[in-house]
């Protein structure tokens, strides 16, 4: 396969860059920024939120590499606070949206757009199956960024005969994403801070969340990319996560029995925007994808501190924040 990825320098683009090279395919990346942690996915330096009109090879007036099988759409401002504050940055995720959709919409090539847990809202009563996402509770300008994409995609599906699979996610996190001083990431974060001895303060201590091992987020893309290229699917809205709940005091203590600290933990109410409570139901990607996570939250934290500790000893110097 050759599959563009857009934010292939965030995490999750990243792992799936690398994991589709080994596996023998063409990776062509576009991301505004350098990839963080690899050289080895090319990558164009093109920053999607601007708004262009020229799809002829590309976007813009930027040539794409020929004969792409499909995209992958991971660009996005993904920080849910930070949208609270800088809601402009929601109407760019719509913008980059867009572009990607005309791109390929002039040459038909299906697409997979990375969605999130955040488009149910905060879900009190864990109905979570794809098609109960109600909108109506939409909790944030990052949350109705994604709402609009899924929307936007559907439509140009009806008008244009797009071909797409829309992925839920939920709360990603293991190998690449340390890069702390660009993007603040809890769990990294967390195992930084308790490492150092210092405190760290959860936002909501009954915030229940679903976290997804990037490993297994990654086999559900690559099952789904494959599937879609090859006309087996198309058209499906699908939650890709763990599938069981762990609050943030536990994902924490987690932390702190692997570094052999104890935390310091200071509790605050959840900020402005935030989902509290998520459990996703996979039921769906088991069907389609045969998706079976592997990984439960105390393995991925066991798997994080030892990446993340290691990556920060070899690259000491790269980092401010020291551990």
């Amino acid at each position: 396969m050759r599959i563009l990825i857009t934010g292939s320098s965030g995490q999750i683009g990243t792992n799936l860059g690398l994991t589709l090279q080994a596996r023998g395919h063409y990776v062509f990346g576009v991301d505004k920024r350098a990839n963080t942690w690899t050289s080895d996915i090319e990558t164009l330096l093109q920053d999607l939120s601007a708004p262009y009109r020229n799809f002829s090879n590309g976007i813009g007036h930027v040539d794409y590499p020929p004969n792409i099988d499909a995209v992958v759409h991971f660009a996005a401002h993904a920080k849910v606070h930070e949208l609270v504050q800088q809601p402009d940055r929601a109407l760019e995720n719509i913008t980059m949206t867009w572009n990607v959709l005309e791109y390929c919409r002039h040459h038909n090539i299906p697409l997979i757009f990375s969605s999130s847990r955040e488009v149910y809202g905060d879900i009190h009563r864990y109905i979570t199956e794809e098609s109960y996402a109600d909108f109506a509770f939409t909790e944030s300008p990052y949350s109705a960024s994604k709402i609009s994409g899924e929307a936007l995609i559907y439509s140009y599906a009806q008008c244009y005969d797009l071909r797409y699979l829309v992925f839920r996610f939920s709360n990603v996190y293991g190998r690449y994403d340390n890069d702390i001083e660009r993007m603040l990431r809890v769990i990294p974060y967390f195992i930084q801070e308790i490492n150092a001895d210092r405190p760290i303060t959860i936002y909501g201590e009954d915030k229940i969340l679903d976290f997804t091992y990037v490993e297994d987020c990654v086999s559900g893309v690559y099952a789904g990319l494959e599937k879609l290229v090859n006309g087996d699917i198309q058209n499906h809205t699908i939650n890709l996560a763990y599938g069981q709940g762990n609050s943030l005091v536990q994902m924490a203590q987690f932390i702190g029995e692997e570094l052999g600290k104890t935390p310091n933990i200071t509790i605050q109410p959840s900020q402005v925007g935030e989902v509290t409570q998520y459990v996703a139901n996979i039921g769906k990607a088991r069907a389609l994808l045969n998706y079976q996570p592997q990984t439960p939250l105390h393995e991925g934290i066991r798997k994080s501190v030892a990446w993340s500790l290691d990556w920060w000893a070899k690259n000491k110097d790269t980092f401010t924040n020291k551990l």
